[in-house]
């Protein structure tokens, strides 16, 4: 007799398994959402506006920097160009998971890719592997499920923060005008363990003082975003081969390997 196969979770079951692995991500993400809703209410946007450019930028650090940079008149090149380069690391992220969803009908796929973060990207991506393990892969109403709950508390959780924002007064006076520096600095703070981490913050750095003492505001943000994938690129490319003659070394016979 041969063991039955696990029944495969019924797609609300996909759905709440999906809501309860994102619950941390989602507590996590309330506060700067409301943040960047209080802020945007302070630079003159409506609580309309506000839950828009949550709705279709979505990317909480790419938000933040934003509406720090926001002022009339609005410098739409620097924001344009400040957002795509902090958000380039979602085409390798999105790169990533594509094959791991190209089963998935093109609506699902978008959602997924447009609802992408680091949080639910990590999620994605382990979920993946531990379904692979029972020849299966991932759900519809998995990926739907965590990218629609995840866009939906982004959105709702910055509009209530516009339509907070003005009883709260002017934001500074609670020290959210130190919260995108506060962002950034917990995110060089997770970067600098990685592979040459500390070369690409420095080169980011170096770019971010010259691009603020020459060209000024808002433009430091974009050279020093630019500076660092840059450098990133840079010290990927020097290590490649290096990597690649290591392999080529370990994986010869002992007897091609003596000089």
């Amino acid at each position: 007799m041969t063991d039955a196969m696990p029944s495969r979770p019924t797609a609300a079951a996909e759905i709440r398994r999906a809501v309860l692995d994102l619950m941390p991500a989602l507590v996590a993400a309330m506060p700067l959402a409301l943040l960047f809703g209080a802020i945007g209410t302070s630079k003159g946007l409506s609580p309309f506006e506000v839950a828009l450019a949550s709705a279709t930028i979505f990317a909480g650090g790419a938000q933040m920097a934003a509406i720090e940079m926001w002022r009339e008149p609005v410098p739409i090149a620097a924001l344009v160009v400040s957002t795509l380069l902090i958000n380039a690391r979602y085409v390798l992220m999105s790169a990533s998971i594509a094959p791991k969803i190209a089963h998935l009908p093109l609506v699902g796929r978008l959602l997924g890719v447009h609802a992408l973060a680091d949080e639910n990207w990590a999620l994605y991506e382990t979920r993946a592997v531990a379904e692979a393990r029972h020849g299966r892969r991932l759900t519809g109403a998995y990926v739907f499920g965590m990218a629609a709950v995840f866009w939906l508390n982004w959105v709702a959780v910055s509009w209530l923060g516009a339509l907070a924002g003005p009883l709260l007064g002017d934001p500074k006076r609670l020290g959210a005008d130190f919260a995108f520096t506060a962002i950034f600095i917990a995110l060089v703070v997770s970067f600098a363990g990685r592979a040459n981490g500390v070369m690409v913050i420095i080169a980011s750095g170096l770019a971010a003082a010259l691009a603020y003492r020459t060209l000024g505001t808002p433009w430091h943000v974009g050279a020093g975003a630019a500076a660092g994938l840059a450098a990133a690129a840079l010290l990927h490319r020097h290590e490649a081969p290096s990597h690649a003659t290591d392999r080529s070394v370990h994986d010869r016979r002992p007897e091609e390997a003596r000089p």
